[in-house]
């Protein structure tokens, strides 16, 4: 395994900005589409991201074999030409979890994203389980992600700010445990090692968690210059901007929200975008149909029309 050196000289510390949420693209027959990936890359780059977050929930991470997992991992890695690469590894299985840092890190990611594997309940059990992580997986840069929609874990905030004690090589906190505003105010106010706070749940509160103290969005959206524009104008403290645009795009971001069937219209707009061939959806996955074509159709047009009276 490589080993990063001092885990506060690496850039995760620090990072601010857009950390793009990006998609698995998938091949008419739902197999790996690598080309795809290159343009989707330079989709997101156009419009504002500052890094990414592959192998994510909503990168449909849990449906890959694990040599998938890596050529995915491996192609944003390259593509993204030094910008830096949160690759998600969470899993029960810490050989696995281990392998596949190494493997990533080796690769030239930025860092890992880890969650709680399901099944802990209590704070004691949470300590002894990344005791464990970080025993395997050494002196890497994680981003520890906070989503008890996914992983039915509770994570208290003294057992968070714990956490970032115990272990240096937390250097973001994915903030996506609902509700999410007076939490971040808490982590924020916790004192202790300063941590980047970045917030998920597909950006729905985007303006909201920035004025609680969050480093920006590490968030998927179809649009994504809508984040890049949000987050740009609320650090330049133009916050009524920042509200007017993300209001702009409000009704297609909340119809996105809507779990992996939310991911199957996100893909269907980028592959409307031209950053995507096809729009698949590896099984067990969503299926659109005729009428979500049709609301699509509808909610596009309404972003499209709200741009042009703002310009």
């Amino acid at each position: 395994m490589r080993i990063q050196g001092t885990p506060g000289d690496t850039m995760l510390a620090a990072m601010k900005g857009v950390y793009i949420v990006a998609q698995t693209p998938f091949d008419a027959d739902a197999g790996i589409d690598l080309a795809s990936v290159d343009t989707l890359v330079d989709f997101y780059c156009r419009h504002g991201a500052d890094g990414f977050t592959v192998l994510g929930v909503s990168g449909e991470a849990g449906k890959l074999t694990e040599a998938e997992s890596l050529a995915v991992a491996n192609r944003y890695i390259a593509r993204a030409a030094g910008r830096p690469v949160i690759v998600g590894v969470s899993s029960p299985n810490l050989a696995q979890l281990s392998q596949l840092t190494a493997k990533v890190m080796d690769a030239g990611a930025a860092g890992v994203m880890i969650a709680p594997a399901s099944g802990i309940r209590t704070d004691d059990e949470l300590a002894r389980y990344f005791d464990h992580v970080f025993t395997a997986i050494g002196d890497v840069p994680v981003v520890l992600q906070d989503f008890p929609g996914a992983t039915n874990v509770g994570m208290s905030v003294p057992a968070i700010l714990s956490l970032v004690e115990r272990h240096p090589q937390i250097q973001a906190i994915k903030q996506e445990d609902l509700p999410s505003l007076n939490k971040i105010t808490r982590l924020r106010q916790g004192g202790g090692r300063r941590v980047a706070i970045l917030t998920g749940n597909n950006a729905m509160y985007l303006p909201l968690e920035l004025a609680r103290g969050v480093d920006g969005p590490m968030a998927g959206f179809s649009y994504p210059e809508m984040l890049s524009g949000v987050y740009r104008l609320h650090t330049q403290g133009d916050t009524d901007a920042a509200n007017d645009l993300f209001e702009r795009y409000l009704p297609l971001l909340r119809y996105e929200a809507m779990g992996f069937w939310g991911v199957a219209a996100r893909k269907e707009v980028m592959r409307r975008r031209g950053a995507i061939r096809h729009a698949t959806m590896r099984q067990p996955g969503p299926a659109l149909t005729a009428e979500d074509h049709r609301e699509i159709d509808a909610l596009v047009a309404r972003v499209e029309a709200r741009l042009a009276e703002a310009a």
